[in-house]
């Protein structure tokens, strides 16, 4: 119960911060959000709640994003995996993610990513 209490925090504070939307996509509709942690809930119990480790994505790009197929480089700006690039003839893999690569993020209103998270999740889960 302390988990999902835990969880339900951690949603409210990551996806309050992206203005309810996805800080890829701009998509607002709530049931489509995920409050994805860029170092993974398992890995990082320090960081658990921490709203810095924290992207408010759409559940398309929370999947990719946790399968390492698109990050967020330091800079902000949302990078796609070659494995995926390698697929532009494909409209649907262009459109809702090719179109994305090198867009920078929606703005957060207080927390911004951590950029060592980041860097963690490029070195670790990024598939280049």
């Amino acid at each position: 119960m302390n988990v999902r209490l835990n969880q339900s925090i951690f949603r409210k504070l990551v996806l309050t911060n992206f203005d309810s939307k996805c800080c890829i996509t701009g998509i607002n509709v709530a049931e489509l959000l995920v409050a994805s942690h860029i170092l993974p809930w398992s890995k990082s119990k320090d960081n658990q709640l921490n709203p810095k480790n924290g992207l408010a994505l759409n559940a398309l790009h929370d999947k990719a994003f946790d399968r390492g197929l698109i990050t967020v480089t330091e800079d902000y700006r949302i990078k796609i995996s070659p494995i995926l690039l390698k697929q532009k003839a494909i409209e649907s893999i262009k459109r809702n993610f090719i179109d994305f690569d090198g867009n920078e993020l929606i703005t957060p209103k207080k927390f911004s990513p951590d950029i060592e998270f980041l860097k963690i999740h490029n070195q670790e889960c990024f598939k280049s």
